[in-house]
């Protein structure tokens, strides 16, 4: 009996159409692979970084680093030292999309490098933690600036910043009738 990591190895990333019974097969070539071509291209790597890496957090952090740092040269150096930290880490991600070209991302890379069950748990902190935390993130910063200008003088207070924040989260009807079709 094959293990489940053999299993999931053994499924093709396409499938062969018979042009015969495909409606779809114009061209007439009998070795027409159906399924999305694996590339990477520098635009795409590029918004690998933009969008894993910098986030919103971005907005949130400099004040933070330059009141640890306190000083405007080394919080510039502890940016460019972290951009090159990022760099590296997006290129890796990238390597890896080249090298394994299953779908499936994470979940992909560590089913291939490590089985099934640290896979699941990978997803599982990835769907319970990680894309919550990061919503929640992501609203929490926009209601800042959001309120900022009701509150020149000084920092929102947090009420009205939560309740923004939970409005942005929240589901709209639309949505919800929407999922439920």
């Amino acid at each position: 009996m094959a293990s489940a990591k053999e299993d999931y190895n053994a499924v093709p990333l396409t499938e062969k159409v018979d042009p015969e019974k495909s409606a779809d097969a114009n061209d007439g070539s009998e070795d027409e692979n159906v399924g999305l071509k694996p590339k990477m291209t520098l635009l795409n790597g590029c918004t690998v970084i933009v969008g894993s890496i910098i986030g919103s957090g971005i907005f949130v952090s400099p004040s933070g680093v330059l009141e640890g740092t306190g000083s405007v040269n080394l919080a510039l150096l502890v940016w460019i030292i972290s951009g090159v930290f990022s760099m590296i880490g997006a290129y890796c991600y990238a390597e890896l999309g080249c090298m394994i070209k299953k779908t499936g991302a994470d979940y992909a890379y560590i089913m291939v490098t490590f089985g099934p069950f640290l896979a699941f748990i990978r997803l599982w902190v990835e769907c319970i933690i990680v894309r919550p935390c990061s919503q929640a993130i992501v609203a929490l910063t926009f209601s800042i600036y959001a309120t900022k200008p009701f509150f020149p003088e000084c920092d929102p207070p947090d009420t009205p910043v939560r309740l923004l924040a939970a409005m942005c989260i929240l589901p709209r009807k639309e949505v919800v009738q929407e999922i439920d079709r």
